[in-house]
């Protein structure tokens, strides 16, 4: 009896082997409760889409890609756990987040591994110079963002007088703001006031009451946050009465501008983000078909597709490296050149590695988002 146990025993190890060895392992790093999830949920949806079709088509090199996906809670700590459990299990590659906090918190572990790191929505342009040559950049960079949003406040909507409020808790919110400012000053535009806020803040009345105390009244309120304090801070300055249009980033990017404070307070809000919405682009198309075949729903908002680009990116590496080494898929995407993404083109031609990529400027009246405008960035 113990010989034929440990029998099956080898036997049960030789399978796990194996099994191993016939899968691609790429870890997927997402906040899928807490703040974050309303971007990090429907980023990772596009992602298991992308694998779907990627295993569906017969994998690559001729194995079956296996996503492991724990949950960050958004929650720095949980987050560098999540990846030190991936890099543990022999992932090849890594990709997510939506938020650069918590990029910081898992792409340096991948850099000291040797495993390259491609976020699919943390836009700090200074990502690839803080962790190192093993990440990369599905989106845009702040500074791009932050410009457009500035540029649209400034020549669109004739503002000339904006205040700023930020959350002070977040890389991405404070770089968001610091960028804008920068753009609008160069404009010519001025900052009448800034306050801050922290992240899982609730209540917003004593900002509000700055707010109305600035005389004369700003054009605008350059509202920086994430998902969570977006929708909340849209409620609460509508329920005060005030009427004055609400700008900001691609943490605005989130069905909580709308369901929040209801389409009758949802109204004259204006955020910049990565071009999907309204986009009649074939790889467009043919991804929100496929999104809802699959999922049964339309993607959220701009970080399904994001995620799925992130994998799709991986993916083209791998195969142009005709190799699984991480160092020779590092090499691959550092080579990327004309990546035809949902969310736009990705080539890594910057000294600083962010993707020139266009960026639309989405409205919000009456709780429905629609595409403004498309801006081009200066490729540098």
């Amino acid at each position: 009896m113990k010989a034929l146990f440990a029998a099956s025993v080898a036997l049960a190890t030789l399978l796990g082997t194996a099994h191993a060895q016939e899968t691609i392992k790429i870890g997927a790093l997402y906040n899928l409760t807490g703040g974050m999830s309303s971007l990090d949920g429907p980023s990772l949806k596009g992602a298991q889409l992308a694998v779907e079709q990627i295993n569906a088509d017969g994998g690559l090199l001729g194995k079956q890609v296996e996503l492991i996906a724990p949950d960050g809670r958004t929650d720095q700590q949980e987050t560098a756990k999540a990846a030190q459990r991936v890099l543990s299990e022999g992932v090849v590659a890594g990709f997510g987040q939506s938020d650069t906090t918590f990029v910081m918190a898992a792409a340096p572990l991948f850099q000291e591994a040797g495993i390259p790191f491609v976020t699919s929505g943390a836009t700090h342009p200074e990502l690839p110079q803080w962790v190192g040559d093993y990440m990369f950049m599905t989106p845009f960079g702040d500074d791009d963002q932050s410009y457009a949003i500035a540029d649209y406040a400034y020549d669109t909507l004739g503002m000339r007088q904006v205040a700023v409020w930020t959350d002070n808790s977040m890389d991405f919110t404070k770089a968001l703001s610091k960028f804008f400012i920068e753009r609008f000053e160069e404009r010519g535009g001025e900052i009448v006031g800034t306050d801050t806020f922290m992240m899982g803040d609730t209540d917003f009345s004593a900002q509000i009451a700055r707010l109305t105390s600035i005389d004369p009244e700003p054009d605008a309120v350059f509202v920086s946050a994430i998902p969570s304090e977006a929708g909340l801070s849209v409620k609460q300055i509508r329920e005060q009465g005030i009427t004055m249009p609400i700008i900001s980033g691609d943490g605005f990017d989130t069905e909580l501008v709308s369901t929040v404070p209801g389409p009758e307070l949802a109204n004259d809000v204006y955020f910049s983000t990565h071009t999907y919405r309204a986009d009649d682009r074939e790889e467009v198309t043919q991804f929100i078909e496929d999104y809802e075949a699959f999922h049964g729903n339309e993607p959220e908002n701009a970080f399904a597709p994001l995620g799925y680009d992130a994998v799709m990116l991986v993916a083209e590496a791998i195969r142009r490296a005709e190799s699984t080494e991480p160092s020779d898929i590092r090499d691959a995407l550092a080579d990327t050149r004309g990546f035809k993404g949902v969310t736009g083109e990705i080539s890594y031609t910057r000294e600083s590695m962010v993707p020139p990529k266009p960026i639309s400027i989405i409205s919000v009246h009456g709780g429905e988002f629609e595409v403004e405008e498309i801006w081009t960035p200066e490729v540098n």
